[in-house]
C-alpha cells in the first residue's frame, strides 16, 4: 500500500507563538531561541483599551540614551498592533529586559510616541541596524510609530507621593466598586439569603463585575512592576513587599473564580457570599498594603 503522505505540521497561532516566545524570555533571562535568537527583545505589559486586562506581548527595542525605544511594525501588517493601541489609551505600562546577569529586570515606565523628524530618524537609524524594518515599511501604507520608553525614577520623592496618592485613590473607588457590586447581587437574593430559583445576573451586574476584576487585574499588574523600584529605594519593604506580591496571586485566583461564576451562572451558588468572600480577603489586603508603604512612600517613619 501505498505511504500516506506526511501532514504538514500545523503552526501555532500567533497569540500561541508570542505566549510561547514570552515564556522562554522569562525562563532564560530574556534569551530566546527560533527565529528571534539574539535579537535585543522586550516584554510589554499594557493594560487592554477596551478589557482594562493586562496584555503582554514582545518587542525588538533598542537604546537610546537613558530610554528604550520600540516599534510597532506589526510585521508590515497594514495595522497597528494592538499594544500600541494600549499605550496610546493609557501610557503606562511594565517593562521586562534581560538583566546581564541571566535574570530578566522588571520596571515600570511611560510611554510616548515620538512624531515628525524625530519618528523618522530614529526608524531610519532601526532600519540600518536591522533591515527588515525597512521592509516592513516598504510593506504598509502606514507609518509604523516609534515610541520611546521611559522608566521611571524610583528616587524621586515627588514620584513617591503621586504613588502613594495613586494608592490612596484606586483603593477607595475599588472599595466602592465591591460595595455597589455586593448591593446589586444581594438584590437578587430574597431576603432570607436564598437565592432566587435561575436568577439572571442581569447585563449591568455582569459589566459591572467583569470592569472591577479588570480594575485589579490592572492594579495589581502595575503595583509588581513598581514593587522591584521600591524594594531598591527602601530595603526595609522588602518583607511586606514579598507578602503582597504573594497576595496578589491569591486575589488573581479569586478573582478567576468570580469571573467563572458570572461567565456560567449557577442558580444555586451564593454571589453574595463569594463577593463577601473576596471582599474581606482584598479589604486586609489593601489595609496591609497602606500599612506597609504609605509611610516611607509620603516620608514618614524613616
Amino acid at each position: 500500500m501505498p505511504e500516506e503522505p506526511e501532514q504538514p505540521a500545523q503552526l501555532p497561532s500567533p497569540a500561541e507563538f508570542n505566549r510561547q516566545l514570552m515564556a522562554d524570555f522569562r525562563a532564560n533571562g530574556g534569551q530566546v531561541g527560533g527565529m528571534f535568537a539574539g535579537a535585543p527583545l522586550v516584554l510589554l505589559t499594557t493594560t487592554g483599551a477596551r478589557s482594562g486586562h493586562p496584555r503582554s506581548n514582545p518587542a525588538v527595542y533598542a537604546r537610546d540614551g537613558d530610554r528604550l525605544l520600540v516599534f510597532a511594525s506589526n510585521g508590515g501588517g497594514d495595522k497597528n498592533p494592538d499594544w500600541y493601541h494600549n499605550l496610546l489609551a493609557d501610557p503606562r505600562l511594565t517593562v521586562e529586559i534581560a538583566d546581564g546577569t541571566g535574570g530578566v529586570d522588571r520596571f515600570p515606565a511611560t510611554a510616548e510616541p515620538l512624531a515628525g523628524e524625530e519618528r523618522d530618524r530614529q526608524y531610519a537609524a532601526q532600519c540600518e541596524r536591522d533591515p527588515a524594518f525597512a521592509a516592513y515599511q516598504q510593506g504598509t501604507d502606514r507609518t509604523i510609530p516609534v515610541i520611546a520608553l521611559h522608566r521611571l525614577n524610583a528616587a524621586d520623592p515627588a514620584r513617591h507621593r503621586a504613588i502613594a496618592d495613586h494608592l490612596v485613590r484606586v483603593h477607595a473607588e475599588l472599595r466602592d466598586e465591591l460595595a455597589d457590586l455586593r448591593k446589586q447581587a444581594a438584590a437578587r437574593q430574597t431576603a432570607s439569603g436564598t437565592p432566587r430559583p435561575a436568577p439572571p445576573l442581569g447585563e449591568q451586574l455582569t459589566r459591572h463585575c467583569l470592569t472591577l476584576c479588570g480594575a485589579l487585574h490592572e492594579h495589581h499588574t502595575n503595583e509588581d512592576g513598581a514593587f522591584t523600584e521600591l524594594e531598591r529605594q527602601f530595603p526595609e519593604l522588602a518583607p511586606g513587599i514579598a507578602r503582597l506580591r504573594e497576595e496578589h496571586k491569591t486575589v488573581a485566583r479569586t478573582l478567576a473564580e468570580l469571573e467563572a461564576l458570572i461567565a456560567d451562572p449557577d442558580p444555586a451558588a451564593d454571589l453574595v457570599g463569594e463577593l463577601d468572600r473576596l471582599t474581606s480577603g482584598l479589604e486586609e489586603h489593601f489595609a496591609y498594603e497602606e500599612e506597609q508603604l504609605l509611610p516611607a512612600l509620603y516620608g514618614r517613619g524613616r
